[in-house]
């Protein structure tokens, strides 16, 4: 059966045109733009260069999309990846080779986090490839596919299109492979093609329609009976959520089969957000030995466990340290389910496999009554004195307090990892983190892409010194595009997530004043806010004006915070990466 692919996860969907256009609008770049808009893009983040400017003058001319210039590639490449978290795709516009390799560590990232990007590059003169000319732009060599051949191991398609006879062909395949991969894509555009018409482009895009993975029947069949009988000889088997529901499209999934089978069930840390954490039977983040409180004890002590989804790496496993058994675990990916230490079965979409589980598998509360037998609710945080430096607990103390269901929380590679997972999201409230590529700075840019595609969430960032450093530029964009999130800059002097791994003096930085900055980056133009804190008096009252008076504005909060004020759960996780990363060589 064929499926209109349509908006992705949640995007506005576009009112598809049919009208034929006049010949002068029959172009390559029109084309582009107007299947942009079908899938779902409204805005594409771009950084001019003399490569892409004609393909720029098409994108900008689309009324249904919008061009957001950025402050550099790097972050227009993050920016795509916040949107694409927000609306289901995005895409960035980058010119040749300076363009494309500033871009390729973003798009290595959304490749790590199985987003759909759609990476667009300005090429060269069509007439020029194949000749002995050295161009600018590259690293003078009469050779043009270096930035291409950097891009075969970080998107699932690439495309070069130098000419019209199958330029369309090219377009759409690269589209439709991003959107069914879940994956980035490259596509290159010569700079004198944007504006040429074709016979192929002469009627408004065809909506796209991709047929679907299904399951193989006996498969699932199988696959299905299988499980049945692993779990109902189990006497306290609980669910894992993992990252890979987003791009099973399986979260309504694993909650159905959460209600049918009565199982207590945790998230990994790199799938918050994805579903619900004001279910009854919600244990929280199963971490290992970093976990939500009582969690790892359930999760590990249980005779049977379904992992649905996940990413076991170094950081996720705290260091390899699970105490996890592969003949107790039933492992779900998007597209295959392991049962135990076998049998296995390929072909089987989670998202069916999870919901005909749902109808089967016997109702078994055992390890959710365990979990409420040993619970102890957590203690009070004690408030700071009376003008006392602000602690870091304190501050997330007051975030939970303010967090609701129209708020999304970004956090920053680093401490905010540990300290947002322990926020309990109010249902509705979306959570975004970078934990599989963990590339410092990612949160600026991709704030500014997913504020851009979830305009109706006011979304909160929680962002070290040392992050900010690397990507602060493009709160200038944020400024420019009217948007009103609050970032809470956490000012403790340096890369406090690497001192906890290996300390050394490069994980000290220079001090900059962060709201000076900002206010610097403001100067005046769009609505901004910024307040520096160094006690809990002052972060309150900041919070409350970015709640209140302030609230269309940018509100730039910077918590001055000890160099040593760090979670208990980093310090465990720190100790135990550092113990793998230590490991010495195997005997030869």
């Amino acid at each position: 059966m064929d499926i209109d692919i349509g908006p992705v996860n949640g995007a506005a969907a576009a009112n598809p045109a049919t009208a034929p256009m006049s010949a002068g609008e029959a172009s390559l770049g029109r084309h582009l733009a107007r299947r942009l808009v079908q899938v779902g893009v409204g805005d594409v983040f771009a950084v001019p260069g003399d490569f892409n400017l004609t393909l720029l003058d098409h994108l900008i001319a689309e009324p249904g999309l919008r061009l957001v210039g950025c402050c550099n590639e790097l972050n227009a490449g993050y920016a795509a990846d916040g949107y694409a978290r927000a609306r289901g795709v995005g895409a960035c516009a980058v010119t040749f080779t300076v363009g494309g390799l500033s871009v390729l560590n973003a798009i290595a990232g959304a490749y790590s986090e199985n987003l759909p990007v759609i990476c667009i590059a300005g090429g060269p003169n069509s007439n020029d490839y194949g000749t002995n000319r050295i161009l600018h732009h590259t690293i003078g060599v009469p050779d043009f596919s270096q930035e291409l051949r950097c891009f075969q191991t970080v998107t699932c398609h690439q495309a070069v299109v130098t000419n019209l006879d199958d330029a369309h062909e090219q377009i759409d395949t690269a589209v439709a492979t991003a959107l069914r991969e879940s994956k980035p894509v490259y596509l290159s555009i010569s700079c004198n093609l944007p504006g040429l018409t074709h016979p192929t482009f002469s009627r408004d895009p065809v909506p796209f329609f991709l047929t679907p993975r299904m399951s193989n029947k006996m498969g699932l069949e199988a696959a299905v009976e299988a499980t049945v009988q692993f779990l109902n000889k189990a006497v306290k088997p609980v669910l894992v959520g993992g990252p890979k529901l987003r791009v099973a499209k399986a979260q309504k999934a694993f909650v159905d089969l959460v209600d049918a089978s009565g199982y207590a069930y945790a998230i990994m840390p790199s799938a918050k957000g994805l579903v619900p954490e004001t279910h009854p039977h919600f244990l929280g983040t199963y971490w290992g030995a970093v976990s939500t409180a009582f969690c790892a004890e359930i999760v590990e002590s249980a005779d049977a466990y379904i992992f649905a989804g996940p990413i076991f790496n170094d950081y996720s496993s705290v260091g390899y340290s699970f105490l996890l058994k592969k003949d107790k675990a039933i492992i779900v990916q998007p597209d295959r389910v392991i049962v135990g230490n076998g049998p296995a079965f390929g072909c089987v979409m989670m998202k069916e496999y999870l919901s005909e589980l749902a109808k089967r598998v016997k109702k078994n509360t055992t390890a959710y009554e365990n979990y409420k037998r040993i619970f102890v609710p957590e203690g009070q945080l004690l408030q700071c004195e009376e003008n006392a430096p602000l602690r870091v607990n304190v501050l997330f103390k007051h975030i939970q307090k303010m967090v609701t269901g129209d708020n999304a929380v970004i956090a920053e590679t680093g401490d905010s990892w540990f300290n947002c997972q322990k926020l309990k999201l109010p249902e509705g409230c979306g959570y975004e983190f970078q934990m599989q590529y963990g590339s410092i700075g990612w949160s600026v840019g991709a704030l500014l892409g997913y504020a851009q595609g979830a305009n109706d969430k006011r979304v909160i960032a929680c962002i070290g010194d040392g992050s900010f450093q690397v990507t602060a530029q493009d709160v200038s964009t944020m400024l420019r595009c009217g948007q009103s999130s609050i970032i809470f800059l956490i000012n403790n002097g340096g890369y406090t997530i690497e001192v906890e791994i290996h300390d050394g003096p490069y994980n000290v930085i220079k001090n900059w004043n962060y709201t000076g900055l900002v206010d610097a980056i403001h100067n005046g133009e769009g609505k901004c806010w910024t307040a520096k804190v160094k006690c809990e008096e002052e972060l309150t009252a900041a919070i409350e004006t970015a709640l209140g008076e302030k609230k269309d504005s940018l509100c730039f909060i910077e918590v001055i915070a000890h160099k040593d004020d760090t979670s208990k759960e980093l310090l465990e996780w720190g100790s135990r990466v550092s113990a793998a990363n230590s490991r010495l060589p195997n005997p030869q």
